[in-house]
């Protein structure tokens, strides 16, 4: 049996791979609640998951804007980010552009994805985001490790202003399908091959991404249509683990 979807796509489009899926039913979830019911929601899970991947699908899917904080960003710098996102200049005091962003978010009626949310918590601006979501009413979806629920409970105003928290899941079967599309293109991916990359990949899409590339090179190099494990062999896999040291 080969693990293969044969449905036609276009090139280069997004597979809907479980966590796409999850993560487009976590939007519409929020941004179809009760008027009276809180805007944000929360996709969590380890890295390597794919969260970034379903963030870019859902964002183009339904014209959201996208945030990608960094590690070292301050409150200034999160604040000019998200304008420079929402098409406006930055300046002023941080005030001043918590302000312009609440009331462009209100005009827009468009959702706020920020990806790398752990960052947000850890530089301590999260009562900054609850300000805008209160003010603004704008749909609000955070996207971080597998932590993040537990680091905002810290912050309890925030924690209680989650309409729902969707952990990521890890790849099946059906997923190494998905993406041999895009990173294997016709090449059959035998169900004992996509097992054995499921379980050296961890089940982590960036992996398994990373592994189905290798085995696209290797049936390219042999003239193979069709790769199973015994064609495979014992050739290396990528797992994430540190190469071993060099003994000089």
């Amino acid at each position: 049996m080969t693990v293969h979807d044969t449905t036609v796509k276009p090139a280069g489009a997004i597979a809907p791979l479980t966590n796409v899926s999850l993560f487009a039913e976590l939007v519409e979830r929020v941004m179809d609640r009760h008027r009276s019911l809180p805007a944000i929601g929360a996709f969590y899970g380890p890295s390597g998951f794919g969260k970034t991947f379903a963030a870019t699908y859902g964002a183009h899917k339904r014209r959201a804007y996208y945030v990608e904080v960094g590690e070292s960003w301050t409150k200034a710098k999160f604040c000019k980010a998200l304008l420079t996102e929402l098409g406006v200049p930055p300046r002023g005091t941080i005030g001043d552009m918590v302000e312009v962003i609440i009331r462009h978010l209100m005009e827009t009626a468009r959702p706020l994805i920020i990806d790398e949310a752990d960052h947000i918590v850890k530089r301590g601006y999260v009562e900054t985001l609850r300000e805008i979501h209160d003010k603004s009413g704008a749909p609000i979806l955070l996207i971080g490790e597998e932590l993040l629920p537990h680091k905002l409970q810290v912050w309890e105003r925030f924690h209680n202003r989650v309409l729902d928290w969707v952990p990521a899941q890890p790849c099946d079967l059906r997923d190494v399908g998905l993406l041999a599309r895009v990173y294997a293109p016709g090449v059959a991916i035998a169900e004992d091959l996509a097992m054995l990359l499921l379980t050296k990949s961890e089940a982590r899409a960036r992996r398994v991404a990373v592994n189905l590339d290798r085995v696209r090179e290797f049936a390219m190099l042999e003239g193979r249509d069709a790769v199973d494990a015994a064609a495979w062999g014992d050739r290396a896999l990528f797992t994430g683990a540190a190469p071993a040291r060099r003994v000089s």
